[in-house]
């Protein structure tokens, strides 16, 4: 998802502080709840572990003594244990494993520095004077460098949009990542049972799973999804029907692909709520390898603890904020409505909240919670408390949409400017690529060393529709900068770099 221009008149994101809604908290504790069997037998283990660790070895004696005696109360308590253990290992999730991720790097042959993006767009002869202007003001203000990708076809003089070369893009970016990926982990095509791949713009026949299945020869029985027109949170919907699936399917290999296509969705018309998503998208794309096998505990890097999904679809002002459609002159493109902010903004907000109570501390939730009562319910006058989620998280992942979202989450969420780096280097260096932007932002932080065992990383993306969806990640071993392979390795040095708020062209 982009955002609209600097000189649209549309409000900026919501304070969080003055509009969370109790209906939103209260299904954060419903997924809470749903846990709630484990929850509830947890004080009565610890009670028992604490009172067994109080005994002697002289009264443990005498408990063994005693047991020949009372055969009933052993074997009523035994079958209690083994019910409860059963129950517990039927029912509890299989873990979900995030194995390792591999993220696309166009060749040099395809950057373009703004200076060559205004060259291009002037030599289509398409756009208006003034619209062209209107291009130069978004990019000075974009956050974007001068070192981000567009694929050949959009490049070339003069531009050559058409299938062949957006098959020949999707083409060199899966098949890109894909190839880094299971040289990474030494795993084989075949071993693959789960595939799923999502683009929201470019939808040929053969689907692009067909193509990769073609291509690597997957086996005949893997179970292959394509998802289009989700926007750019469509990668965190994939995760989610990905861990859907592997606990369904048991010692299972899932594949996620997730990119965006460009040729085809180039805008050559003069409407300039279409013109901004030129400004910004750029070429990229990134394949995750997701594993439900414990064997594969010890070489994974992450786990995956919670999945939230935010739809506001049922609104027609959020359904209609991000539409692909014809200008008035039959030129296709995706219009940005005013109102992207404020809608981004609330499904934002319902999903933080959504996701407080399974993240925060307990001590946040208490006060948020009481705070939050206290207002809504008692109707006392008084601030909110708004939570710390620098408590829950010590890595964010935002996806880079554009330099005025992230000025907006940086600050309602009050974060730092170590805490937003990712994403705003991301942005910077490759521009917004859509629903794999989260994956080069955990890969510049993996590239920095950040990474320590037992860290929390929370993704967040949002796109058309209206979602927006959180995924957050526990990290299983500490990242060695040294030994990974990623799009940011060879240059991380060089990283952050100070981005102008008005860049020269």
């Amino acid at each position: 998802m982009s955002e609209p221009s600097p000189n649209s008149s549309c409000p900026k994101l919501p304070d969080f502080k003055q509009s969370v809604k109790l209906a939103y908290v209260k299904l954060g504790y419903h997924y809470l709840i749903t846990h709630g069997m484990f929850i509830f037998f947890t004080p009565f283990l610890l009670l028992l572990a604490a009172q067994l660790s109080a005994f002697s070895p002289q009264d443990l004696h005498v408990l063994w003594d005693q047991l020949p005696f009372d055969l009933v109360s052993v074997a009523l308590c035994s079958t209690l244990l083994v019910f409860l253990s059963t129950l517990y290992f039927l029912t509890r999730p299989r873990p979900v494993y995030l194995v390792d991720f591999s993220c696309y790097k166009p060749d040099d042959a395809r950057k373009c520095t703004n200076q060559i993006f205004m060259e291009r767009s002037l030599s289509t002869g398409c756009f208006t004077g003034e619209n062209l202007g209107f291009q130069r003001k978004i990019l000075q203000r974009s956050g974007l460098g001068d070192s981000t990708y567009l694929p050949e076809a959009v490049l070339r003089v003069p531009p050559n949009p058409c299938l062949a070369e957006a098959r020949k893009e999707a083409e060199t970016v899966m098949f890109g990542a894909l190839d880094q990926l299971f040289e990474k982990t030494s795993l084989k095509p075949k071993d693959i049972g789960i595939l799923i791949v999502n683009c929201s713009l470019f939808n040929p026949t053969p689907s692009l799973s067909a193509m990769v299945i073609n291509r690597y020869k997957l086996r005949e029985n893997a179970v292959s999804y394509n998802l289009g027109g989700m926007g750019c949170s469509a990668g965190l919907i994939a995760i989610d029907l990905a861990k859907d699936l592997l606990r369904a399917h048991s010692n299972s290999y899932a594949l996620v692909i997730s990119m965006e296509n460009i040729t085809l969705n180039w805008y050559f018309g003069n409407e300039r709520s279409m013109l901004v998503s030129n400004c910004l998208f750029r070429m990229g794309g990134a394949a995750i390898l997701l594993s439900n096998k414990r064997s594969d505990r010890r070489r994974s890097k992450y786990r995956l603890v919670h999945t939230v999904r935010t739809h506001k679809g049922a609104d027609d002002k959020c359904f209609t904020c991000v539409t692909q459609q014809e200008d008035s002159v039959g030129k296709i493109g995706v219009s940005l409505s005013k109102d992207l902010m404020a809608v981004a903004g609330d499904a934002l907000k319902t999903n933080i909240t959504t996701l407080g109570p399974l993240v925060l501390p307990m001590s946040e939730q208490l006060l948020f919670f009481a705070t939050l009562t206290a207002r809504k319910l008692l109707k006392m006058k008084m601030k909110p408390y708004i939570p710390d989620f620098k408590l829950a998280f010590e890595h964010f992942c935002i996806h880079a949409g554009g330099r005025a979202v992230l000025d907006e989450l940086e600050k309602n969420l009050k974060l730092s400017d170590w805490h937003m780096e990712p994403s705003r280097m991301t942005l910077y260096r490759f521009g917004n690529t859509s629903s794999s932007s989260l994956w080069y932002e955990l890969a510049y932080t993996e590239a920095k060393g950040r990474m320590r065992k037992g860290d929390r990383a929370w993704q967040i993306a949002f796109g058309s529709g209206f979602k927006c969806n959180s995924a957050v990640w526990k990290a299983l071993r500490t990242i060695n900068p040294a030994k990974e392979t990623n799009p940011w390795m060879n240059e991380i040095h060089q990283f952050p770099v100070d981005v102008p708020k008005v860049s020269t062209i």
